[in-house]
């Protein structure tokens, strides 16, 4: 019997591959009806929990159900209810976006006539219908990424797993992709979404789970991680590599992040102007050294630098060595 509770439930999830042990007991819920983003760095466990939940692998221990039911003992009903989309269009380019549809049609066991107008139906949302009849390796990557979502929503899912949705696409066809996320929301469907483009989570996802080391290490609205990690930042941009260095060792584990090609670091605050004007004169007292500075809201890359020591691309931006969780923490008083 399927339960109606969540869209997505996991306990304990672990999972290993030989000795490595990639995923130590992680726990989600889902909402029905909303858009649950995964992030973390490579080798964090993202794309394991994306096949245990799509049923392509089964865990090591715990538990997970998607759409009401069990990923081990309702397999078959759970593949019923969801669309896996990879990061690349798996679409025919040899058949036009038309046939790619009605083949899809075709294996979810709908009709023809069913399946001919479910094609003409997605085709005309998700504005390809002026290239129906073209071969898709005629097609742009934008246009290739919306067939292939499409593709993936003939059979009506529940649940969509999105696994980094717009990956090379430019910034236009990134926005379409966005939009028809967005749509996919209103009509009742749960997106699961796996990205490195952290605007893209901070823009369609209710909630946010960053995992780390095969653990789920926060979880929460984009407006709460963000807050958990700092209100505000303060970023500076220093004249001169002494005065970068110098102002770096500093500010120690306080560093939220920094650049030291482009001279530049942040730093937890408040945004109140006794709180930034107190931290200008300690890293500048001469008021030499402090070439300009903006101060801002906290981002996501923020949040996932503070909990994971690295950026979405995985490369750490904390020049002192020091942890910049830990940094970030106790700047934001957390």
């Amino acid at each position: 019997m399927a339960h109606r509770s969540a869209a997505i439930e996991a306990s304990g999830l672990e999972k290993s591959y030989g000795a490595v042990k990639v995923l130590r007991g992680v726990d989600l819920s889902v909402a029905r009806g909303s858009v649950f983003a995964l992030l973390g760095p490579n080798g964090a466990g993202k794309t394991t929990t994306v096949r245990i939940l799509s049923t392509l692998t089964p865990p090591d221990a715990g538990r997970a159900r998607v759409a009401g039911f069990d990923v081990i003992t309702d397999r078959r009903h759970v593949r019923r209810a969801i669309s896996l989309t990879g990061q690349y269009a798996a679409v025919d380019e040899m058949q036009t976006g038309e046939e790619n549809l009605l083949m899809m049609g075709r294996l979810t066991r709908l009709g023809r006539t069913e399946a001919r107008g479910r094609a003409r139906e997605l085709l005309e949302r998700f504005d390809l219908t002026g290239a129906a009849r073209r071969a898709v390796g005629t097609y742009s990557g934008g246009m290739r990424r919306r067939l292939d979502l499409a593709a993936g929503l003939v059979g009506h899912p529940e649940v969509i797993f999105l696994d980094e949705p717009t990956t090379g696409l430019d910034p236009r066809s990134r926005q379409a992709m966005w939009d028809v996320v967005k749509g996919l929301v209103t009509d009742g469907v749960t997106v699961f979404l796996t990205t490195q483009y952290l605007d893209e989570a901070d823009q369609l996802a209710d909630r946010i789970a960053v995992v780390d080391g095969g653990r789920v290490v926060a979880e929460g609205t984009p407006a709460e991680l963000k807050e958990r990690v700092a209100g505000r930042r303060l970023d500076l941009v220093l004249c001169d590599v002494a005065g970068y260095e110098r102002a770096v060792r500093q500010l120690g584990v306080r560093l939220v992040w920094s650049d030291a090609d482009r001279l530049t670091l942040g730093v937890a605050t408040d945004g109140g102007a006794a709180h930034v004007r107190a931290l200008l004169d300690e890293i500048d007292p001469e008021r030499r050294a402090v070439d300009r500075f903006t101060v801002h809201s906290a981002t996501l890359d923020d949040v996932f630098m503070a909990l994971t020591g690295h950026t979405a691309r995985g490369e750490s931006r904390n020049a002192t060595g020091e942890s910049a969780a830990e940094g970030a923490k106790e700047a934001a008083g957390v």
